[in-house]
């Protein structure tokens, strides 16, 4: 019985994913837009660091930096984007009606679009970093297996946010969905994206220390100016991802049961 419900639980996670998949198979313009801006960020700051690093000794360190940063960001924006685009296409054509009366469970939803935000994260920063090795003979790759912690860790603090939105377009209507391009830029002044925690003022870093993309940069930048992997950082980083992740997830689904019972979701499309 068990083997028999999760395989059903799979293949409702995959129907709603080959869905979003054919619509982005279906329109082109919806894969131009997915990677031409992480490729303007990539060329602007990519010729921002070239200038740098002539006269800057700490971006002289290490080549590429700011471009790595750059990407990663823009792994977090992403996931974010992808997560709250992927809902926020069920609701633009009004079929989250139709989903609350399927036998899918609002957890494979939450699934499902996290896959899909995978997807369209990978689409998107992939081209950008390719873009990256013949522009200005930097490869992020070059970072290794260090790479694949940041990228997941990022994934996760944007698929947080990402469900966060959602569940505020689900509590406060379509006029909410703006957030799912402004709300991630609030954090990013706390990150420190493209410098140092430590060059906040000293009331505000305990704030940006209770985010985990600061630890990300910042092991970021270890890995590229000091050649050092700070394990530290990484699993004070996932330790935060969780508890954002979890606390996202049960948001989402407390927004969608309280719009079930609201019959939100016949009309929030309107």
């Amino acid at each position: 019985m068990r083997t028999s419900a999760l395989t059903g639980s799979l293949r409702r996670v995959g129907g709603l994913c080959l869905r979003h998949l054919y619509i982005l198979r279906g329109s082109w313009l919806r894969l131009l837009e997915m990677a031409y801006w992480p490729v303007i960020n990539v060329v602007m700051w990519g010729f921002t660091s070239q200038f740098l690093s002539g006269v800057s000794s700490w971006v002289a360190q290490a080549g590429g930096l700011l471009i790595a940063a750059v990407l990663l960001w823009d792994v977090m924006f992403r996931s974010n984007l992808g997560v709250a685009l992927s809902f926020l296409e069920e609701m633009w054509s009004r079929n989250l009606g139709y989903l609350s009366v399927s036998p899918l469970r609002p957890g494979e939803m939450v699934a499902a679009i996290l896959i899909m935000s995978l997807v369209r994260t990978l689409i998107g920063v992939l081209p950008a970093a390719l873009l990256a090795i013949p522009l200005y003979h930097f490869s992020i790759f070059s970072l290794g297996l260090p790479l694949l912690a940041f990228w997941a860790l990022l994934m996760m603090m944007g698929w947080a946010m990402g469900l966060v939105v959602s569940a505020m377009v689900l509590r406060f209507g379509i006029g909410a969905e703006s957030l799912a391009w402004v709300l991630i830029f609030a954090i990013g002044p706390l990150a420190g994206v493209y410098y140092p925690i430590s060059v906040l003022p000293s009331w505000l870093q305990p704030l940006a220390w209770a985010l985990p993309p600061a630890y990300v940069f910042e092991g970021m930048r270890a890995v590229m100016v000091e050649g050092v992997v700070r394990l530290d950082l990484m699993l004070s980083a996932l330790a935060l991802d969780l508890l954002y992740l979890l606390a996202g997830i049960g948001v989402f689904l407390l927004a969608w049961r309280g719009a079930r019972v609201r019959g939100a979701l016949l009309n929030i499309g309107e």
